[in-house]
């Protein structure tokens, strides 16, 4: 798949510090930065990503954000003004490392992501909603799903900042968060393999029923946002479609420090 053009830097990057950079943009001019990303999440071949993650629960979004962005965002991380929990994984039995979720109101730019990759999703998430025989079907607009989400209890954010160092990962998983759930996301990752960090590679395991666990190991660059299943998808049989499990985790750290930035399209409970 072409990759798009390297894209330009969220308004604010330059010359600024990351507290001012990320402050939601005032309120009659909400589309200083919602624009920029939306044409951004545009200039990707959607019916080329969409049909790889229908068929292998995965698909990579090249260079989403550029070096600056990524690092921009992970310096939020230190800055609990930005935050409305803290995880420690060893206190849960959920690996090795920490992230922190967002609080409401997100920073501009991800809240602008989240808002503009979510229709390029929702077509797909619908279909495969149909083919698993699952009634729910997703608005068009995340605005929309979230009403849906707080009116069902859950109001509270979930995109997160995951931070990772040496002997650190993530066990396999899934986020599901309540009974509304959006079933693909997406992960950006924020560090430079090789010269930020070693190891922690993103793994995905796929359980199909009476078969083995196939696992896939997804090679991703500064920058890069990777589209994935959150629970079930649906495969293509002899017989008709049939439900597989999907789990994410994040393979050990040797050195250094990996961020990652997590948007799921759900709110928790």
């Amino acid at each position: 798949m072409p990759q798009p053009a390297e894209p330009a830097i969220f308004p604010g990057v330059i010359d600024q510090k990351c507290e001012t950079m990320f402050e939601n943009p005032p309120a009659n001019r909400p589309n200083d930065i919602a624009s920029p990303v939306a044409d951004r999440v545009s200039t990707y071949d959607w019916p080329a990503i969409t049909a790889e993650l229908d068929g292998a629960g995965c698909a990579i979004l090249p260079q989403l954000l550029s070096a600056d962005e990524c690092r921009a965002i992970a310096a939020l991380y230190p800055d609990e003004r930005h935050f409305r929990s803290r995880v420690v994984m060893a206190r849960h039995g959920f690996g090795k490392g920490e992230y922190r979720y967002f609080a409401y109101p997100l920073p501009a730019p991800i809240e602008a992501l989240r808002t503009a990759l979510y229709p390029q999703l929702a077509e797909l998430a619908n279909r495969w909603n149909e083919r698993m025989g699952i009634d729910r079907r997703y608005p068009a607009d995340h605005a929309d799903f979230l009403a849906r989400c707080h009116a069902a209890g859950q109001n509270r954010p979930t995109p997160l900042l995951l931070q990772y160092g040496p002997g650190d990962y993530n066990c396999l998983h899934q986020d599901l968060y309540g009974e509304f759930v959006f079933p693909i996301q997406i992960a950006i990752l924020l560090s430079a393999p090789d010269e930020d960090f070693t190891g922690g590679e993103f793994v995905l395991t796929e359980q199909r029923p009476r078969m083995q666990s196939r696992a896939e190991v997804v090679p991703l660059r500064q920058g890069d946002a990777l589209a994935f299943a959150v629970h079930h998808r649906p495969v293509q049989g002899t017989r008709g479609s049939y439900r597989v499990n999907m789990r994410h985790g994040v393979s050990r750290l040797r050195t250094g420090q990996r961020h990652t930035l997590g948007i799921i399209f759900h709110d928790a409970q």
